[in-house]
């Protein structure tokens, strides 16, 4: 019995798409990698994006690594400097965070993000 209250903990603790962002906000944007944190229960990247004279770093929530190796992904897919275009949904509360549905890598090789977007959550 406890084994099993213990199993349903991350379950309960994982947010829903709807609680975050907004799907009627969807968003490309294109930059250079800063950071990659490919861990579970989701994977994040950030890049800075150029606005005229200033440079933003946004943050990018991707599905949990299993799902993105099933995609096509590998832990280097991207790294520090590479250039991406990401397609996805801004968050609710207007930060620089956008759940991720698909990375175009500099070599054009466009990959599926695992978006928890759509998916009832």
């Amino acid at each position: 019995m406890a084994a099993a209250a213990a199993l349903a903990l991350p379950v309960l603790a994982h947010h829903s798409f709807s609680a975050e962002y907004d799907s009627k906000k969807p968003v490309q944007l294109e930059g250079t990698i800063t950071k990659v944190d490919w861990m579970n229960p989701h994977v994040y990247f950030y890049i800075d994006v150029e606005k005229g004279a200033t440079v933003e770093n946004w943050g990018f929530e991707m599905g949990p690594p299993g799902l993105l190796q099933r995609q096509g992904w590998t832990r280097n897919t991207m790294k520090i400097g590479d250039e991406v275009v990401v397609n996805g949904t801004l968050a609710k509360d207007g930060s620089k965070q956008v759940n991720a549905r698909t990375v175009t890598t500099g070599d054009g090789q466009k990959l599926g993000a695992a978006s928890s977007e759509g998916k009832g959550n």
